[in-house]
């Protein structure tokens, strides 16, 4: 809106053209609170809190892939337990893929009898229950694979790639088996998307390209890839025989979990926290992401524990089948959008709640000023840089439509060497690192949602 001034010269009071130093004081003033916050969830009663929930959740419920009972009783889990915490807790129903793993194994017939570890992808289809035994073709990269598109009908290919970053080499494990049958292929087998091995397989979602032939599909350790590779690259003919169980059953009803602390002057209007309550069906999923999960319900508790009731609704949603493509938060975006205006931010941690490094942050350069003075908050715990680019499967939708987004950055070097594999399990967790990842969200999301006005679009 414009104000006519003495001189009647128009002037711009609108957020966007607000000088953003008059946020500066209003933010400082919440300095106090933040070390309160800080200092309860790092040294105070609440220290340990988030990861014995998360120890707690993890060794009663287990792995909980979509569709199964699993993640059925981890949300009533959450559901009771969230409840019992004080807060505003309900269920939103969706409709959720449901892919079962079944029997699987794979063996090395020539040039000597090995078995080897696989774990079969998302959405894969299995075998014949004989199983296929056939030769395999070893490829590095796609460019090779067409190179070799002569040689690839009828074998096993196995894909050797290197890994350069995930972001990257996941192509791979989605597209490999789409690109392998267009040859002729009858399976795929190819080297988990990850750094660090200790003969551990990754599984992960892959996506069957339409109107192509859907061939079975599994990752296998980077050790086998590379043992493979050498022994084509001498010439020797490799034949493996693949036996897989994996079927898709019907759609299974689910449930994103929410949890409220509602707003005392703009109940209406929210910032979101969230993690994701699915895992895949090996370890524990403690790691992706019931560290998410658990710090986006212990934000809540600190700031219930305190006293504190911001302007806005703080509400953290634990989305239901992400591992499938964010399906739970797609559905959840498709159901709330008509009140997009609303939301003032969305905040999602699924990369670990390892030692927090920073908050990344994708939204206007009025709102980037404002986090920019939220961060500086956070020096008790020294983690007052702030990034570009908020990054999340489940909140990308937000994103998209230009709501401001946050995730949290963490010192996640080792994260995708236990990502999606058996090694995903408590033993990864750090009680201090997750009480340091607690603190920013509460910190960041509190402050948020109860200054003057909402974070400029």
């Amino acid at each position: 809106f414009h104000l006519k001034f003495k001189d009647n010269e128009l002037k711009c009071l609108c957020s966007f053209c607000f000088p953003a130093s008059d946020i500066a004081p209003e933010v400082a003033s919440y300095s106090d609170v933040a070390k309160q916050i800080i200092d309860l969830a790092v040294f105070g009663a609440a220290r340990n809190r988030s990861y014995r929930r998360l120890a707690d959740f993890t060794d009663t419920i287990g792995n909980r892939v979509s569709g199964s009972q699993n993640l059925e009783m981890a949300i009533k889990y959450m559901h009771k337990a969230m409840t019992q915490d004080g807060l505003d807790v309900h269920l939103e129903p969706v409709k959720i893929p449901h892919w079962v793993r079944g029997q699987e194994s794979a063996e090395m017939i020539l040039p000597r009898a090995k078995s080897l570890a696989i774990l079969g992808l998302g959405s894969s289809v299995g075998t014949p229950p004989e199983g296929i035994q056939a030769q395999v073709l070893v490829v590095q990269s796609f460019d090779e694979l067409k190179q070799r598109a002569s040689e690839a009908t009828g074998k096993i290919v196995v894909f050797n790639q290197p890994f350069v970053s995930y972001g990257e080499t996941v192509a791979y494990r989605a597209f490999g088996a789409s690109e392998a049958a267009k040859l002729g292929a009858v399976a795929t087998l190819i080297r988990s998307i990850t750094p660090f091995s200790i003969n551990s397989p990754h599984t992960g979602w892959q996506d069957y390209q339409d109107g192509v032939k859907h061939i079975p599909t599994a990752c296998i350790t980077v050790e086998d890839a590379e043992l493979m590779w050498r022994i084509a690259q001498r010439g020797q003919a490799i034949i493996v025989k693949l036996i897989m169980g994996a079927k898709t059953l019907p759609d299974a009803d689910s449930f994103n979990t929410v949890a409220e602390i509602r707003g005392w002057q703009h109940p209406e209007q929210v910032v979101l926290l969230s993690g994701h309550l699915d895992s895949w069906d090996v370890g524990q999923g403690a790691m992706d992401d019931g560290g998410g999960a658990m710090i986006s319900w212990e934000a809540l508790s600190l700031i219930k524990d305190l006293g504190l009731r911001p302007r806005r609704t703080l509400r953290t949603v634990l989305w239901t089948a992400e591992e499938q493509g964010g399906v739970g938060a797609q559905q959840y975006f498709n159901l709330h959008k008509v009140n997009l205006s609303n939301f003032d931010l969305v905040m999602e941690s699924d990369l670990g709640t390892f030692t927090p490094v920073a908050l990344q942050f994708t939204g206007s350069d009025a709102a980037w000023k404002v986090m920019e003075e939220v961060v500086k908050l956070l020096a008790p715990i020294n983690t007052t840089k702030l990034e570009m680019h908020g990054e999340g499967t489940d909140i990308s939708p937000w994103m998209q439509a230009g709501i401001p987004g946050a995730s949290l950055h963490v010192a996640d070097s080792r994260y995708f060497w236990f990502h999606h594999s058996e090694g995903d399990t408590m033993t990864v967790q750090n009680p201090r690192d997750m009480d340091l990842c607690s603190a920013l969200w509460a910190v960041v999301a509190y402050v948020v949602a109860d200054l003057e006005d909402m974070l400029p679009r």
